[in-house]
């Protein structure tokens, strides 16, 4: 169920009313309940430093407090991928303020936003693949949790799911025989994504021999991967996986990166792999195409005797 409170323990709250916030966050009925609590949280913040500088609501905001604003959070020694996250946040909300005749002019039109880091996604080497799939660090110990984590770690990798839309499948999106997966991604789209022949493997085999030992009476009928108290498995979960299997830490969405970095070094083209990873835009794949070249330069400084 989504949910349009805004942070309880926010320090803001006086403010908020008069900024509509609630209406706000209503309006945005495509934004994955994630994101809508980051879109609260950054919102609420900055309704408050500007309430306490003295603008009760939207209406007298001007670009110039804006500005001081980003100074503010500057000063403050925020990140400049964060600000550049809360002035996108501010331009969505001034917008429907402005199309909802809250205010008259859109206070964020030619606010510059400081240019964020420009890293490149984690991609795992293949020997730490190699680590996470057949050696894992810290295994063999418990059969049935080490063939869900087998399990989980082969989805991820093999298929490129989020590690919040692994944790959100259910029995009925699961194809063994087709070998297919149905996943539920941002915004409640709905994506059909290949199983590999080995993710299929171990997803058989903990389903079949391993699952019921996690069953209790709280455990949900639909979940595919339990924790060890019988409930449907949650991102920190996984992220306990990948600690346990690997020598490095490793991030869930590292598997993912890894996945579609790996499809295009084998000639997978840009709009396959947007469509599998369930991206809005291609833009958003594209940073992908950068990670290939990156891997090939190294590739060749590491193994050419010229290079």
């Amino acid at each position: 169920m989504r949910s349009n409170r805004l942070n309880p323990g926010d320090n803001y709250t006086r403010a908020v009313d008069n900024w509509g916030l609630g209406a706000w966050l209503e309006s945005l009925s495509s934004v994955a309940d994630s994101t809508r609590a980051v879109y609260a949280r950054d919102a609420a913040a900055a309704a408050g430093w500007l309430h306490e500088a003295g603008h009760a609501g939207p209406e007298s905001v001007d670009r110039r407090a804006l500005r001081r604003y980003l100074a503010h959070l500057g000063n403050g020694r925020y990140a400049a991928r964060t600000i550049t996250r809360k002035v996108s946040v501010l331009r969505r909300y001034f917008d429907w303020a402005r199309r909802t005749g809250r205010i008259e002019v859109d206070p964020t039109l030619g606010l510059t936003a400081p240019r964020g880091g420009s890293r490149l996604p984690q991609v795992l080497k293949d020997d730490q693949i190699h680590t996470l799939i057949e050696k894992p660090a810290r295994a063999g110990d418990d059969d049935a949790r080490d063939a869900r984590d087998l399990a989980i770690v082969e989805l991820l990798y093999g298929s490129g799911l989020r590690v919040s839309e692994l944790c959100g499948l259910s029995r009925d999106d699961i194809d063994l025989s087709r070998l297919e997966v149905r996943v539920w991604g941002k915004g409640a789209k709905q994506r059909l994504v290949p199983l590999s022949e080995p993710a299929a493997g171990a997803l058989r085999d903990w389903l079949k021999r391993h699952r019921d030992s996690f069953v209790t009476e709280e455990t949900p009928v639909e979940a595919i991967f339990l924790n060890q108290r019988g409930r449907a498995m949650t991102p920190r979960d996984v992220r306990r996986v990948l600690d346990r299997r690997s020598v490095v830490p490793t991030h869930p969405h590292a598997l993912r990166h890894t996945f579609a970095t790996h499809l295009l070094d084998g000639g997978a083209d840009l709009r396959t792999v947007q469509e599998l990873l369930g991206h809005a835009d291609i833009a958003t794949t594209q940073i992908y195409t950068h990670v290939s070249r990156e891997r090939l330069r190294e590739v060749h400084r590491t193994t050419h005797p010229r290079a």
